[in-house]
């Protein structure tokens, strides 16, 4: 038996800014320039075919977001804040969905990669936003690939066990990296 095909795939760089990317912010990712590198070499490669993803405080958190946001008071600022940038503007073809949630899978970014059952993720936290948003898109039958080294997580170790996390999920998810997406691309 065979599967059905695939279509084009679109890449989805998730929540590549300034509050993950900057030293002295408490949400700071060590490796986010590493990830940063890994996207960059993979952005041209998709021409349109990108979504950058952007994470924001609520205006009012409610639920369990009320106990979160007691524990990040620095980070329940607008979401035009400059903690919130991205730290490179997207192409004028490439879309943006920002969340006031860790995942970002839903229908917003169901219809931006056009309905795509094929995604490539890269971004950071891989133990957080990326976890958050391959598993509920997985969970709606899209094959999600996983650029290990476009990611970055909190820690090594952190990055580590979100990894093998998603591996569990196979083939509903693969873990893959940067030169082996470029190569599938250049068939």
């Amino acid at each position: 038996m065979t599967g059905a095909p695939r279509s084009a795939p679109w890449l989805v760089v998730i929540d590549m800014q300034t509050v993950f990317g900057d030293p002295e912010s408490g949400w700071y990712t060590p490796r986010f320039e590493e990830a940063r590198a890994g996207i960059r070499r993979l952005m041209p490669a998709f021409g349109d075919r990108v979504v950058h993803t952007r994470f924001e405080a609520p205006v009012r958190p409610s639920g369990a977001w009320v106990a979160y946001y007691e524990q990040w008071p620095w980070a329940l600022v607008p979401g035009d804040s400059s903690l919130y940038d991205l730290v490179d503007q997207p192409d004028a073809t490439h879309r943006l969905v920002t969340e006031t949630t860790f995942g970002k899978w839903g229908p917003v970014l169901e219809a931006a990669t056009a309905g795509s059952r094929e995604l490539v993720l890269a971004g950071v936290s891989t133990d957080c936003c990326v976890i958050s948003t391959a598993l509920p898109a997985a969970d709606a039958g899209v094959h999600v690939r996983i650029a290990t080294d476009a990611c970055a997580g909190a820690t090594d170790a952190d990055h580590a066990r979100a990894l093998d996390a998603m591996a569990l999920y196979a083939p509903l998810i693969e873990l893959t990296d940067v030169d082996a997406v470029l190569a599938t691309l250049d068939r």
